[in-house]
């Protein structure tokens, strides 16, 4: 089993080929500053590549899920140059990484089930976008915040709530900043389902991924990149790419071993 990497802005554990990414700047409502950006890429590109991982949970330790980008992170992006056309050029390239940094989750073969609570406010959005699954407690409260600092979301949420929830809504949570609370996130489609408490969130999220990870992960990395690949391309275009992927993929010991579970009524023994 390869080791787990230790970060300074996030907690990683992996047991039951679960992989747990918790958020750890609970004294700053876990607001992203530059260095958990980076870490939040490597800690995924970890999952992608560590056999033992089938599944990833996200989640964020103390009150809060997530309040966003950290304001600190503003002064360092006001390039100064004496030909300003330069300064623009220094400002795209670090939007960029930003928004390479949270595509992490979405490249991850693993699927991402992110479980919120408290405030999921700006970056937050941006990077769960990106999240296979999203689920909440009651006390969740979402808010496309950019707006009321006067800039336009440029990391992912303008560009992924779409194809989430309705363009209109999306529009008006772009337009006023205001909350959506769980119950509309819930009716919207953002989120799979909502918890009462955090309790109930922490060990319903973990019974699904515990669900997910019984399965062939071959399959199951075989889906979520088929689901990826249809979601941008026509649906003749998807039916053609999952005949190839079969056609190249589909492993024949999973099968067997998938259908034996199912006639035995138990867990199947798949590789990693």
């Amino acid at each position: 089993m390869s080791e787990v990497p230790a970060f300074s802005t996030l907690n990683l554990m992996l047991s039951d080929n679960i992989l747990d990414v918790q958020l750890n700047r609970p004294e700053s409502a876990n607001a992203m500053n530059a260095e958990m950006w980076v870490e939040i890429q490597q800690a995924f590109e970890w999952a992608d590549s560590c056999p033992n991982v089938r599944v990833v949970i996200l989640s964020g330790a103390g009150k809060h899920f997530c309040a966003g980008i950290d304001l600190s992170m503003f002064q360092d992006i006001l390039f100064e140059h004496k030909d300003p056309a330069r300064a623009s050029e220094m400002f795209v390239t670090h939007v960029r990484q930003l928004q390479q940094n949270i595509k992490a989750l979405r490249d991850c073969r693993k699927p991402v089930l992110a479980a919120m609570h408290g405030a999921v406010v700006g970056g937050a959005i941006d990077m769960t976008c990106y999240a296979d699954m999203r689920y909440v407690d009651a006390t969740a409260k979402f808010c496309v915040k950019e707006i009321d600092i006067g800039i336009v979301a440029d990391v992912g949420t303008l560009q992924n709530l779409p194809s989430l929830i309705s363009e209109g809504l999306v529009r008006e949570l772009a337009y006023t900043g205001r909350l959506m609370m769980p119950d509309e996130a819930l009716a919207a489609g953002l989120v799979n389902r909502v918890f009462e408490d955090r309790d109930s969130l922490v060990a319903g999220v973990r019974e699904i991924a515990k669900t997910i990870a019984e399965k062939s992960p071959l399959a199951i990395r075989g889906t979520k990149q088929v689901i990826n690949y249809t979601r941008d391309h026509s649906i003749e275009d998807g039916l053609e790419y999952v005949a190839l992927w079969n056609a190249a993929m589909m492993s024949k010991f999973d099968v067997q071993e998938a259908m034996a579970a199912t006639l035995e009524k138990r867990v199947g023994n798949f590789e990693d």
